[in-house]
């Protein structure tokens, strides 16, 4: 029995809600993956009247396809889809049935006017916690489109495929056997690099709101939602709710709520705001801010919005390390998220750059797939607790380099090695691994600002009590502001302070 008791009774309460016959086509082998995936498909099967199996050869094995009888919905699973992905196995039973997605009606309008065919393949790890959106879009979009189709493929289980194919960071896309993609994608994103750009934007089209907020994450949403309580016209431009959050597995310190996770916050952010009146545009990034009788905010699209007070919260982004190798490898043996791409370099050799909390967590977990992890730290001393540095060193297969400085990330096609210098001798050492992943704080998404609005010298977004900036009119909230502690229970605060202050600004003026 591969579901526990627990899961048994939450996916019953969900199969109840099933609204149509659904048909698994399942193709196994002989191997211990295939019995597994039987017992998976056979368990849920008994659960409700409306499923059946049955046995088929598909282009992988393992895998099944969820179908309406009769008809191919495109959704096929090459592995066994449970940790972060059984979700999408959930959701795939009940929109094949016939259950209604929550999307909006211009997206499935959007889905459905595609033409041509598209043939989506997504490579993921069960322990990717970015991997369900983009597994749960390309579903969807296969059920609403019969020109449609998407396979998401186990890392773990299809090895060989992967490395044919170099697939070092997940979610992987190909559409039609090319390269699509990888990383978070929102089904917008998905959406837009597949339109032909002809659409002209209604953006500059749009009236001068009162309060425009820049950014979706927790910043910019608890900013948006305090304005709009105030009934006056409000927007928020966001390439995506969630920002960092979404790259955060579990959350403990988040007031009154004992545990959640990135993803689930992130969706929490969204729903939230569109309780209210909220002009919402997504999948846009501002690229300048003017100050001229209103604040205008132009686009990378080009358009220009306009708003009689502007709130920024464009929060904050890994920080490179800036040697050569780092960018040309990204996605080829540099990586940015243990728990994404850890299960990708099982039984291999990496490095962990970063001594923080966050770079020697990585190496305690990563320490448990791969065959060695080494940490390199540019200080004489790691940064993270005690109790971390205390596990970290209770690792058989973790070596832990101080006070060094990485040079390069050599390789051809994909990561072979590191370069480093020891700060204290001057000596070079290289390093023979597949794998380097980089934890070394954030650095703020400002760099379209620093013209306009005063920055510190780390390019945080000086702001006062009220979070107004040097520029009438134009207040910051969260991880791209000089608030000396980056928590996402902060952030919010400080977009409602930024909220209120803006509004009292209005009043004023």
């Amino acid at each position: 029995m591969l579901l526990d008791q627990d899961i048994k009774e939450q996916l019953a309460q969900y199969l109840q809600l099933l609204e149509a016959n659904v048909l698994i086509k399942v193709s196994a082998g002989s191997d211990d993956v295939s019995s597994d995936l039987i017992a998976l498909v056979d368990e849920i099967a008994s659960m409700s009247p409306l499923i059946t199996v049955e046995k088929t050869e598909l282009p992988r094995t393992p895998s099944f396809s969820i179908n309406r009888p009769g008809e191919d919905n495109g959704i096929t699973f090459a592995g066994i889809p449970l940790g972060h992905e059984f979700t999408s196995l959930v959701l795939a039973l009940l929109q094949v049935s016939g259950r209604a997605p929550k999307v909006e009606q211009k997206i499935i309008d959007q889905i459905q006017g595609l033409t041509g065919k598209y043939h989506f393949e997504s490579y993921i790890s069960l322990t990717c916690h970015n991997c369900p959106e983009v597994v749960q879009a390309l579903n969807l979009m296969s059920v609403l489109n019969p020109d449609i189709t998407h396979t998401m493929v186990d890392g773990a289980v299809f090895q060989e495929e992967v490395q044919a194919k170099n697939v070092m960071a997940v979610p992987a896309v190909y559409l039609n056997g090319e390269f699509f993609g990888s990383g978070r994608m929102e089904i917008e994103e998905i959406l837009a690099k597949l339109s032909d750009g002809s659409a002209v934007s209604e953006l500059a089209e749009k009236e001068p709101f009162d309060i425009l907020v820049v950014g979706g994450g927790p910043a910019g949403a608890s900013a948006v939602i305090y304005a709009a309580r105030k009934g006056i016209r409000t927007g928020i431009v966001a390439e995506q709710f969630g920002g960092q959050v979404k790259d955060t597995l579990g959350i403990e310190n988040f007031i009154s709520i004992k545990y959640t996770e990135g993803l689930k916050l992130a969706a929490n952010l969204e729903e939230h705001v569109k309780e209210y009146q909220v002009d919402v545009m997504k999948r846009q990034r501002g690229r300048r801010l003017t100050k001229k009788e209103l604040v205008e905010i132009e686009l990378e699209t080009g358009a220009v919005v306009k708003s009689k007070a502007v709130i920024l919260a464009t929060g904050a982004r890994w920080r490179s390390i800036g040697v050569p190798g780092e960018t040309e490898f990204k996605n080829k043996g540099v990586a940015y998220c243990p728990h994404c791409d850890g299960p990708l370099f099982k039984g291999k050799r990496v490095a962990v750059i970063g001594g923080g909390n966050s770079g020697v967590e990585a190496a305690i977990d990563l320490a448990g797939i791969v065959e060695h992890v080494t940490v390199l730290e540019f200080m004489p001393d790691l940064k993270a607790d005690v109790v971390l540095q205390q596990r970290l060193y209770s690792l058989p297969n973790v070596t832990v380099v101080k006070n060094v400085q990485t040079k390069e990330i050599t390789g051809r096609e994909k990561v072979d090695g590191l370069s480093y210098t020891d700060r204290s001798t001057g000596e070079s050492y290289h390093l023979e691994l597949q794998g380097v992943f980089i934890l070394i704080g954030l650095i703020p998404n400002t760099d379209w600002l620093r013209d306009t609005i005063e920055c510190n010298r780390f390019g945080e977004i000086i702001v006062d009590s009220h979070g107004a900036t040097n520029v009438p009119g134009v207040f910051a909230a969260g991880d791209c502001t000089n608030t000396p502690y980056k928590q996402i229970i902060i952030a919010m605060g400080s977009g409602a302070n930024a909220a209120l202050g803006a509004f009292d600004y209005l009043i004023r003026n």
